[in-house]
Parts: C-alpha cells; structure tokens; sequence
C-alpha cells in the first residue's frame, strides 16, 4: 500500500514522502495516529501544493533571515557586570541578557536562537552565534565589561 506522510517517521521516510508499506501497517498504525494518508491522486496533489508553498515560505524567511544578519553585524553588544580584579564575573552573561540588549538595539531574536552554549563568565569581547535560519548563522560580537561603581 502506498501512503503519503505528513511526518517524519524513523526507518521509513520524511513528511511529504510517498512510500510503500504494508497495509496493515498503515491501517493499524501510521493512518490512525494522523502520521499518514493514502496516497490517492487528489491527496498527491495537495501535498504537492503544500510542498511548493512551503517553499516559498522558507524563501520569505531565509531572505529576511539574511536581511536581519545583515543588520546584526553592524551590532556590537556592551553588557556591563560586576566582577572580580581578576576578570572574573561574578554573575554570568546568558542568551537572555543578549536578547534584552539586542532589544535595546531595536533588533527582537529569541533568546532560544542564541546559540550560546555556557554562559559568558569573564570580561572581554566573545563572540557569539545566533541561528537566525536553518541556513543562516550570523555571529555578534559581545564586550562585557567591568561595571563602573
């Protein structure tokens, strides 16, 4: 029997795939929990359709992906902390404070795009990724620096 899934299922195929499989499989399984339909012509149809405006929807969000890249390496992000004589701070820098500062810059990231993997515990200038796109990352340049008391 032949089937269209509407998502992705280990060991047999990705969303919008026809494959085949047994029929048991796919009345007992597969069709009951909504992970497929029967591939039927009006079926293959619209999932062709949903296909193509897909497309053109990941198109739309790569380029304003790439638009807002653009802008966010022009952005240099100062974030001021209280630390030690060594250099050392005595809180962290984490994804969210760079969002809030980010938001001071007019520029709106999720804090989950920010792909800070431990936080910033030490002055200086870092570096860090922001996954703006499955296709377009952009790194910012952070400077923490010693809060003037």
């Amino acid at each position: 029997m032949e089937i269209i899934l509407k998502e992705n299922v280990d060991k047999l195929g990705r969303a919008g795939e026809v494959v085949k499989v047994k029929p048991g499989y796919a009345r007992n399984f597969l069709i009951p929990k909504k992970l497929a339909v029967p591939a039927t012509p009006g079926n293959i149809k619209t999932i062709e359709q949903m296909r193509q405006a897909g497309a053109k929807r990941d198109f739309r969000e790569k380029s304003s992906a790439e638009l807002v890249a653009r802008a966010l390496t022009q952005i240099t992000v100062e974030i001021s902390r209280k630390s030690g004589e060594s250099g050392s701070l005595f809180g962290s820098v984490t994804a969210i404070d760079i969002a809030e500062s980010l938001a001071h810059h007019h520029v709106e990231i999720d804090k989950r795009k920010i792909l800070l993997e431990e936080p910033i515990k030490s002055i200086g200038e870092h570096y860090v990724p922001v996954r703006l796109h499955r296709e377009v990352t952009v790194q910012i340049k952070v400077i923490v620096q010693a809060e003037n008391e």
